[in-house]
């Protein structure tokens, strides 16, 4: 057997780990220099702390796209987003009901909505008339990074009303030397993970005879979610609501936006008119999270309701698995 398949195959998990211990410690070592340099909790809880927990996505993607894994790189956002509402969300409402803001209801969930839609009209060039061929233009992503600024911009304005963001900032506790040593630690472990990450996972798809989408809608998007689930269900835990759904809502903005627009700068991403049921499942995802709200306790996401996202959640990937054997047969 190939030495290197069998590294590829071992190196796998550990690099979810690698992925995650590197985000948690390039926040806290970036946070702490931060509030060294006395930069304000706000502008620390807007930049470092809100894209560490979507750094292992963004860490995969970038892989992804430098290694021509378009599958991968565009799976592993829309299947972080679908976990996101349908299974990271459910949970959390099952340990407790999760109360949504009016802002979040009426702006924040459905921008998230809107991420969904564009992604869906950017990557079918063809059914369209724009192209000969579907993909996700550098154009499409400098739209997508566009985008973004103006939900930063929204958050940024908020942030400043409510002071939010506070709680999540951790208190001034290492040296000048030390933040700096976990800063460094932290990007060496990111993409040292991603790339285990991306190898792996290819690997695992051509051994099994599974498409790349699917092990990046699956194993790929569940692994690079589990900061947003560790935060989201501690909120629940802690009856912090905000930043249970916050965390969730934005964490998609943010993948769709932010990190699929990177990846499709480094690379325009060939797009499979197959993958358009994950398209539309992230969006209905949104819609389901939506009018869940107006549902028996307004505005709130119950533990009932919490139960249905996550077997919906079960059904979309055993018919996603269904549509590959068909693939396969």
């Amino acid at each position: 057997m190939d030495i290197s398949l069998v590294i590829d195959y071992l190196l796998f998990l550990p690099g979810f780990y690698l992925l995650i211990k590197g985000a948690d410690i390039l926040v806290e070592g970036a946070s702490s220099l931060a509030k060294r340099l006395k930069i304000s909790d706000l502008v620390i809880g807007l930049t470092i702390v809100a894209f560490g927990t979507s750094a292992p996505e963004l860490a995969v993607n970038i892989s992804a796209s430098y290694k021509g894994q378009t599958d991968i790189a565009i799976s592993n956002v829309l299947g972080s987003n679908i976990a996101n509402i349908l299974l990271i969300l459910g949970v959390s409402s099952i340990i407790r009901n999760v109360t949504v803001k009016e802002n979040t209801v009426w702006k924040e969930i459905p921008f998230s909505l809107l991420a969904a839609i564009i992604v869906f009209l950017q990557a079918n060039d063809v059914f369209f008339g724009a192209d000969t061929k579907n993909q996700i233009s550098r154009n499409d992503g400098l739209e997508m990074l566009a985008f973004f600024i103006i939900f930063l911009y929204y958050i940024f304005s908020i942030a400043k009303e409510e002071n939010i963001f506070e709680d999540e900032i951790p208190k001034l506790q290492l040296s000048l030397g030390k933040s700096i040593i976990y800063i460094i630690i932290g990007l060496i472990l990111l993409p040292l993970g991603s790339d285990w990450v991306v190898s792996g996972a290819v690997r695992v798809a051509k051994f099994f005879g599974i498409s790349e989408a699917y092990i990046g809608l699956t194993i790929v998007a569940i692994g690079t979610s589990l900061p947003e689930m560790a935060t989201s269900v501690v909120a629940a835990y802690k009856k912090n609501s905000d930043i249970s759904i916050g965390n969730v809502v934005g964490s998609n903005i943010f993948n769709v936006f932010f990190i699929l627009g990177v990846s499709a700068l480094i690379r325009p991403l060939e797009f499979s008119t197959k993958n358009n049921v994950d398209v539309v499942m992230t969006v209905l995802a949104s819609l389901i999270l939506f009018f869940s709200l107006f549902v028996g306790k307004k505005h709130e996401v119950e533990r009932s309701q919490g139960i249905l996202f996550i077997l919906i959640y079960i059904i979309y990937l055993i018919f996603r698995a269904y549509i590959d054997l068909q693939n396969i047969l």
